[in-house]
This record gives structure tokens, C-alpha cells and sequence, in this order.
């Protein structure tokens, strides 16, 4: 089973996490099913950018981003070019390395 490494973020993962994930679950079901609470404000229906996040280490194994996504990544806060919506990119039998960005667009967090 993939394993998905979620780098330290001060508030959602202060310690960093490992996880097992099936293939086929997107990054952010797979965070949220074990305990990092990543903000999804669209409710994964990729209308948002809430959960943004960069894969570091795993990013070609992914399937590419469609036009909509592409399209709402170039409204993400720290955009990188392997940045992707956690509600749409879903897991493969290869390991990832993700990051949270510090930030997202949101004014307030959907958790408050």
C-alpha cells in the first residue's frame, strides 16, 4: 500500500505524519481519514483552492491535472508547478512526499 508523508505544517500537522493510503483515494480523503484536518471548503467538488498542497517527492506518478484544475490552481496561494488540488489528485501505487502550504486563500478557515 502507498505511503503519503505529510511534511509538518504548524497547524493541521505540527509533526508531520505518515500514512498508508489505498490506491486510487485522492491526497486530501486520505489526510482527512487520518486525522489531518486539510481545509476542503468546496467539499472535494473542485470549485476551490482550500486544499492546495505541493508534492515534493511522487508528483509524476499522478495523472494529470484536467483544464478545471489547472484553471483554479492559478488562484492557489504559493502556486508551484507541482502544486495540486488534494481533492483531485488521487493516489497511485507510488509513495508521496506532501506539503501544506502555510496558507491558503480563505480569509478564515472553514474549521472556525
Amino acid at each position: 500500500m502507498p505511503k503519503i508523508v505529510i511534511l509538518p505544517h504548524a497547524e493541521l500537522c505540527p509533526e508531520g505524519k505518515i500514512i498508508e493510503a489505498q490506491s486510487g483515494v485522492s491526497i486530501c480523503d486520505a489526510a482527512l481519514e487520518n486525522g489531518v484536518e486539510i481545509e476542503h471548503a468546496c467539499e472535494k467538488s473542485c470549485a476551490c483552492t482550500t486544499c492546495h498542497v505541493i508534492v515534493r517527492e511522487g508528483f509524476d506518478s499522478l495523472e494529470e491535472p484536467d483544464e478545471l484544475e489547472e484553471d483554479l490552481l492559478d488562484k492557489a496561494w504559493g502556486l508551484e508547478p507541482d502544486s495540486r488540488l488534494s481533492c483531485q489528485a488521487l493516489v497511485t501505487d507510488q509513495d508521496l512526499v506532501v506539503e501544506i502550504p502555510k496558507y491558503t486563500i480563505n480569509q478564515v478557515s472553514e474549521a472556525h
